[in-house]
Order: structure tokens, then sequence, then C-alpha cells
């Protein structure tokens, strides 16, 4: 018992009045240990309790990011006290010093307030499918600082928070999960305007991932300069891949305009050359 004090009452690191001891190092051990415990515990009990009042996974996953975040900044108090260093004198003696790294890191503390608003907020929340300079990604995780997301190519992107909150952001999952797009095709002039209509409503709802025939609609929506044109709008939840989805039903128009002889025209223009050979009001055409 006296050798086990005498290992736990070692000096390790002595700075004027403050000591590290073996067993300091313990109880940092123990408390990293115990917040692990805690954190596990706590998400098991989230999630569980999710699945079982149908919470949605976004909202459970801010939560528990939140209080992750709290825990941690709680324990690293405890362990700054149990190596006899006093948190309120530390905050206290750095303030000015504080002050000077706000400044450098500015940006820094702007994503993680961001990060702090994302997930205390709740507008934006994982699998969220978001539009962000042009760019379409798919969330993975929001953390203090920054998010990671997937894009269209599969792509790992990684997104400082302070850019989701303080620009245009498109959120196609925020409302609902289905999301309305539109194909756009022309077709040639004489084409039979009720069987245009038909295909392109049929084409739209034979792909797999349409979400309902009702709310799929074609719409003739202007007479073009070479070509009628029109527009069928429809339903999907698979907002992530509806590039690959839209290529999957033009190539279903463009089978179903063969087999009914509809043709898609080329733009054509009509040119007049005027020749300086020619009585004057009279023009040569070719």
């Amino acid at each position: 018992m006296n050798s086990l004090d005498k290992i736990l009452d070692f000096q390790l690191v002595s700075i004027e009045e403050y000591k590290i001891k073996v067993y300091s190092l313990v109880i940092i051990l123990v408390i990293i240990l115990l917040t692990r415990v805690i954190l596990w515990l706590i998400k098991k009990s989230l999630y569980r309790r999710g699945k079982t009042k149908k919470v949605d996974a976004g909202n459970t996953y801010a939560f528990y990011q939140i209080i992750k975040y709290i825990i941690w900044v709680l324990a690293f108090g405890f362990i700054l006290e149990s190596i006899g260093i006093k948190v309120t004198l530390l905050i206290a003696g750095s303030a000015a010093l504080l002050v000077g790294i706000g400044l450098g890191l500015q940006q820094t503390f702007n994503d993680v307030v961001s990060g702090i608003i994302l997930l205390s907020e709740r507008s934006i929340k994982i699998d969220d499918v978001l539009e962000i300079d042009g760019d379409v990604v798919r969330i993975l995780e929001i953390g203090l600082r920054t998010s990671k997301g997937l894009n269209r190519e599969d792509i790992s992107i990684i997104i400082p928070n302070s850019l989701i909150t303080t620009n245009k952001v498109i959120n196609w999952s925020h409302q609902s999960k289905k999301t309305r797009f539109s194909i756009d095709v022309g077709v040639a002039y004489g084409s039979n305007v009720d069987t245009v209509l038909k295909i392109l409503e049929e084409s739209a709802y034979a792909h797999p991932h349409i979400s309902s025939r009702e709310l799929t609609e074609a719409r003739l929506v202007n007479f073009g300069n070479s070509s009628l044109d029109f527009q069928v709008l429809f339903f999907t939840k698979n907002t992530f891949q509806i590039s690959k989805m839209k290529s999957d039903i033009r190539r279903i128009i463009y089978q179903k305009f063969s087999e009914n002889n509809i043709t898609i025209p080329f733009p054509q223009m009509d040119l007049h050359v005027k020749s300086n050979d020619a009585p004057p009001g009279f023009e040569r055409e070719k």
C-alpha cells in the first residue's frame, strides 16, 4: 500500500507552485473515461428514444452534438482544476490574451458560432440536400466549426459553417422530402399536342423514383421559333441523384417520341442576302 502511495505521489512536473503527480494523471484519465462513458450512455438513450418516438434523426444528432460539446467543456474544466489551475483565475488573467487571439482567429470563431447556431436552430439537419454556391451536397455531419458533405460525384466536401449561415442556401429537404423538378423539350410544329402531353406524363411516371402520378403534369408552355415547347413536372424524393434521374426520363421520352413519329426539330434560321447589283426594292434570296 505504501509503494502504491509513493507511485501516485511521484512528481512528474513541477513548475513553481504547480505540481503534476502520477495521481493527477490518474484523475485526468478517470475524467476522460467517465466523460466518454457518459456520452455513450446519452447517445444510446437519445437514439433509442428517437426510434421509439419516431423523432427526426437530424434533430437527435443536433441535440446530442450540443450536449457533447457542453460535457467536454465541463470535463476540460475539471481536468484543469485537478492539476491545480483555477479556471476562473485563468480566464480573468488571460482576458487580454483572449482578445488578441479572438482578433487573430475571428473567422474561426465565426465558424464556431455558426456551428452552434446550426445545431441549436436545426434549420439544417443530417441527410438534408443543400445547394451552396451552385454545388449540390448532402450533409453527412455538422461539426462545431465545419460541416461535412458529399456532392453528386461522391466527393467529400468540408464546408465552413459560416458559409451556410451567412450565404443564400437552398435546402431541398427543409419542408418536405419530395421536391418538384421539370424537364423541357420541344417538338416539331404539326405534332399532336395531346399525344405529346400524354407521352411526357407517361415517360416521367415510368421512372421508379417518381413519387405520385397525380402530381405528374405536362404542359405546353410556349410557341417557339422552331418548335412547340413543352414541360413535364414531377415530384421525387431522390433529389440528390436528380441529374441521373432526368437523364433516364429523357431517354424514355426520346424512345416514345421515335415510336410515335414525333420529331424534335433542329433550330432553323432563314438567311436573306441582299445583292448590290439588284435594282432598288429587289432582294435576292438564298
